[in-house]
Parts: C-alpha cells; structure tokens; sequence
C-alpha cells in the first residue's frame, strides 16, 4: 500500500509540475470543488476541526484564484467581486457550521470550473 501511495504522490506532482497555467486553474477548481464536498460531509458528521481543516484549504485555494487573476481583462474585476463574496460565505459557512451556504458556493465554484473548462477547450480549437 505504501508503495502505491508514493507512485501516487508521484504522479500528482508529475501532474502539477507538467500542467499549463489553463490546467493549473481547471486542477484548483476540482481542488476547490473536492475540498467544499469533504468540508460538508464532516459538517454532517458532526466532525467540525475536519469541516473546518477543509473549508480552509477552499479558503486558501480561491486565494490563489485571486492571486492569479490577470486584471488587464475587464471581467476580472467581476470575477474579484465575485471569489471576495465566496471567501466571505466560507468564512460565515466555517462558523455557522451550515452546509447550506457551502451549497451555494459550490454552485457558484462549479459554474466557472465548468466555464473555465469550456475556455480551455475553445482555445485550443481556435489556436
């Protein structure tokens, strides 16, 4: 088992260190997407330091997002607008222990992975 962990491991660094900053993105979304459903099942569970490990790990990832937004393109204030509005619902997510909110922002995270995934795949037919 140990031994598959490590390939494991492997690949997923592989992975991340070969990707283009389009894949990079798309692989934060998943991570993002991943992390919120985990945050939610321990909320269920009752496992609350668990929930809040994962809503963290959202937190820190839709930091990155913004980090890595390219303002020279008008929407990119919007989409500021937009991961500022999630960053505050994790954090009233993460205290009020409500799956609900989490929900919500894993509509809004799952309409631009799924967006995200469309650019990608429009600017490879056209480039």
């Amino acid at each position: 088992m140990m031994a598959y962990q490590q390939s494991l491991q492997a690949y997923q660094t592989n992975s991340v260190n070969t990707a283009n900053p389009g894949e990079l993105t798309l692989m934060l979304y998943n991570g993002a997407l991943k992390f919120l459903k985990q945050s939610k099942a321990a909320i269920a569970e009752k496992k609350f330091d668990k929930a809040n490990e994962y809503n963290k790990r959202v937190q820190d990832i839709v930091g990155e997002l913004m980090v890595t937004l390219d303002q020279k393109y008008p929407i990119a204030q919007q989409m500021m607008s937009l991961y500022e509005y999630m960053q505050t619902r994790l954090i009233e997510a993460n205290l009020k222990k409500e799956t609900s909110i989490l929900d919500e922002v894993e509509g809004l995270l799952t309409q631009f992975r799924d967006t995200w995934k469309q650019a990608m795949v429009l600017a490879k037919t056209q480039g």
